[in-house]
């Protein structure tokens, strides 16, 4: 059997590594229109940052090596010109010495990755404006900081690779501003979530443009301002362009082969295309939910690696499925770490989900040995209690717990299936009860008991509109002193049962603390003494403060 592979990045070499331990009888060629083959995307800007010493730490492998591990041909700098499915062969051509060929196939893989989104701003061709895709770009991006020594930096979108390159430019002492086109930054986020990350910018120096867009780069050969739509300018010696990438299918629709309804190329379990013998893996290729069952497009080298593995399995004969994805997520930015899996609360409400949601601040680990607070915002079926999905900020831990979750998810677990995981305890790693747990047991109280939460946004929203509402502030009155929310009454915790008398039954009733914890106590007081309409603002006023005073 003679199988061909087009792109040998991360799922290209996953298949063939996979077909190859399959089969030793298999003849397997790569072409790669690249000089690098299997590198690591995702260490790019960390390589321009750097924080990795040498271009050899991201490309460890060449295909001298695949030859001799796997016997796998490799032929770098080819492009793929066309797909015959009729003839089972593939046009070729070698960019070094302009030959054109033709090589027959018994299987193919279409890997061909994807490429960075362009937006339609006036000037984006100039010198100093760069994308970031493969380790030529990274290199470009490097050798200009080297030679040219720029002061300030611009990052159009602030997604994954975007917000990575804030932090290495910031470190190399290069004055970064953002420009993203949306109302808050991240787009995987709520925004209840990325005004933390967004405070962690700012607190750092990075000047942030939200629901803007560049609309021109002026300058001559390079620019120095960038125009945006509301008129504003900013002064800038370098661009990266981050706003997205979408999927290479031309090589796959010109050859018939049939697109999902993300413009991805639509595949079965088993990788397989709409044409039998055609597989396709990798950032090429449509996903999945693991949660609604429905196709997404969600790029990441974890999936391209997952997807180029049961390729290579399945065009060899064997029984490797693919089983969708919750397009888990987490990266780096200074000293914090954000962290995402499954449905966002917007994504959930959107898929007709009647959700319960939770803002759990906690520490990683406890205080006396250093713990560090992180919030943990957590979305589920209010129906059933089926954990939907979680979205994490904080300095550390958060990797431990997105991965938990991350599994809880894949399972189908319910929230009050958490409480009862038997996680690992000991001071210098967790607190007694895990975050993870006490996130189910707050979405549990909820969801099944009648402690019903509030958010800071339906609170904020409750009072906008003047609505007959009593706010309990049952924190200490020097904190409250300090600051509240607006029209709340001061009832510290401890005197809350004395003052019981004055308190309307029949009106609603909203209690909050700093965090949540006080807030559900003074909660459990009131519904045990008869109040029926009681709520316990979710995360207290420290996210309160965070994400209603931010946004105002």
């Amino acid at each position: 059997m003679k199988i061909l592979i087009i792109g040998a990045v991360a799922a290209g070499t996953s298949a063939a590594a996979k077909a190859r331990r399959n089969s030793e009888d298999a003849q397997i060629k790569i072409f790669e229109m690249d000089s690098d083959i299997s590198y690591s995307g995702c260490g790019l800007p960390y390589y321009i940052g750097n924080e990795i010493e040498g271009r050899d730490k991201l490309v460890p492998r060449n295909a001298a090596f695949f030859k001799s591990k796997y016997n796998v041909d490799i032929l770098t700098k080819h492009k793929v010109l066309g797909i015959n499915t009729d003839e089972k062969s593939l046009k070729v051509i070698n960019l070094e010495t302009s030959e054109v060929f033709v090589e027959k196939y018994d299987k193919l893989v279409i890997a061909t990755g994807a490429r960075p989104i362009l937006p339609p701003i006036k000037g984006i061709d100039k010198a100093n404006v760069f994308t970031l895709r493969n380790v030529e770009s990274a290199d470009n991006i490097k050798s200009y900081i080297q030679n040219n020594n720029p002061k300030r930096a611009l990052v159009i979108g602030s997604g994954f690779i975007g917000l990575e390159m804030v932090e290495n430019l910031e470190n190399l002492g290069i004055e970064v501003s953002v420009v993203e086109m949306e109302d808050h930054l991240m787009k995987p986020l709520d925004i209840d979530v990325s005004v933390y990350l967004k405070d962690a910018l700012l607190k750092k120096g990075v000047k942030i443009y939200l629901d803007s867009t560049v609309v021109e780069l002026q300058g001559d050969m390079r620019t120095n301002t960038a125009l945006l739509k509301d008129g504003a300018k900013i002064d800038t010696d370098l661009v990266i362009v981050a706003t997205g990438i979408k999927p290479n299918v031309e090589l796959a629709k010109e050859a018939g082969i049939e697109l999902g309804v993300t413009g991805a190329i639509k595949v079965n379990e088993k990788m397989e295309t709409s044409i039998k013998g055609i597989y396709a893996c990798g950032d090429c290729a449509e996903s999945y939910s693991l949660i609604t069952g429905k196709p997404i497009y969600r790029p990441l080298g974890s999936t391209a690696n997952k997807m180029g593995r049961i390729a290579g399995d399945s065009l060899t004969g064997y029984d490797l499925n693919f089983r969708g994805i919750l397009g888990t997520g987490i990266f780096k930015i200074f000293d914090y770490t954000i962290a995402q899996t499954g449905l966002t609360e917007r994504e959930a409400l959107e898929e007709g989900f009647n959700v319960s949601v939770c803002h759990n601040i906690k520490p990683d680990k406890p205080e006396y040995f250093h713990g560090e607070e992180m919030v943990i915002k957590a979305v589920a079926d209010r129906h059933n209690g089926r954990l939907l999905g979680v979205q994490i900020f904080g300095k550390s831990g958060v990797d431990k717990r997105i991965d938990v979750f991350a599994t809880a998810l894949t399972f189908g677990a319910k929230v009050q299936d958490l409480f009862h995981l038997d996680l690992a305890y000991a001071p210098p790693f967790s607190t007694t009860k895990d975050p993870v747990m006490y996130t189910g047991m707050i979405l549990t109280n909820d969801i099944e008991r009648d402690r019903n939460l509030i958010s800071a946004s339906e609170l904020s929203k409750k009072i906008n509109n003047n609505e007959e509402i009593t706010i309990i502030d049952a924190r200490v009155a020097k904190q409250y002193n300090e600051s509240h929310v607006e029209g709340a009454i001061n009832v510290p915790h401890e005197r809350l049962r004395d003052t019981l008398e004055s308190l309307d039954k029949d009106k609603s009733i909203v209690t909050y603390c700093n965090k949540g914890v006080t807030g559900n106590a003074a909660q459990n007081i009131l519904i045990n003494s008869g109040f029926k309409k009681v709520y316990n603002l979710s995360g207290g006023y420290k996210n309160y403060s965070k994400t209603v005073k931010n946004q105002s």
